[in-house]
């Protein structure tokens, strides 16, 4: 029944999106559908109704084999244009995952990682990062490289403009995102707003403030200059 429930948000969301006619896709969460191919097989196709792409989120590394069972499940449902996955940095066996994406020919998301690897839980999320951008550069159908790490995701845009591979930048709604936005204005870069939902985001939002604390001040920062700009703006000046 959760799971059912849960289906019927994501077809809530498929109809507003086309509704509103925006140019987004649907990130869903597999663990949610309890990895339910055929479930997930009628959400690809109710969004290939409306020419909506849905993305399938990473979670931890123990789930990543079910959860790419239930993108391929999709597959029968609609266009491999019209789905995704996302790839973590921390993870050793997101560079073998890129072959498999490659192989699709789907869309990539490309993160650092929330989860650590229990086979290599020292990695340097940055390091893998770049390696995973290394092996889908010339290859992958776009690469969202989704991270406020600026000087990461500047990196990762050029070596995958340098292999004219289509890519963008994503930023995580909540999380200051002003000196991105400026750098992609003036880099003529793309940039999406990822935009959680739901329970689960005040538990992940927390998790982002304990593992950087300085994500309180950045936003803080950004709150003052927002304010700041208001005001001299009402004043007239």
């Amino acid at each position: 029944e959760g799971c059912l429930t849960v289906a019927d948000q994501y077809l809530a969301a498929i109809e507003r999106l086309h509704q509103y006619d925006l140019e987004s896709y649907l990130s869903i969460k597999p663990p949610a559908l309890r990895f339910d191919c055929s479930l997930a097989a009628e959400l690809a196709a109710a969004a290939h109704a409306h020419s909506i792409r849905v993305h399938c989120d990473s979670h931890g590394p123990e789930v990543a084999d079910p959860s790419h069972a239930m993108l391929e499940a999709m597959i029968v449902a609609t266009s491999t244009e019209k789905l995704g996955t996302t790839l973590p940095g921390r993870w050793q066996r997101s560079v073998a995952d890129a072959e498999w994406a490659v192989d699709l020919n789907v869309p990539v998301r490309v993160v650092k990682g929330q989860w650590p690897d229990p086979a290599d839980p020292h990695r340097d999320p940055s390091a893998g990062f770049l390696e995973v951008v290394d092996r889908l550069a010339g290859r992958a159908r776009h690469v969202a490289v989704a991270s406020h790490d600026l000087p990461l995701a500047a990196e990762a845009i050029s070596r995958l403009r340098a292999s004219e591979t289509p890519c963008g930048l994503e930023l995580l709604s909540g999380l200051p995102m002003k000196r991105s936005l400026h750098w992609a204005r003036e880099n003529d870069v793309k940039v999406r707003v990822y935009v959680p939902y739901g329970k689960g985001y005040v538990p992940h939002a927390v998790s982002h403030l304990r593992r950087n604390p300085r994500i309180a001040w950045w936003i803080l920062k950004d709150l003052l200059t927002i304010g700041d700009r208001t005001s001299r703006l009402s004043s007239g000046s």
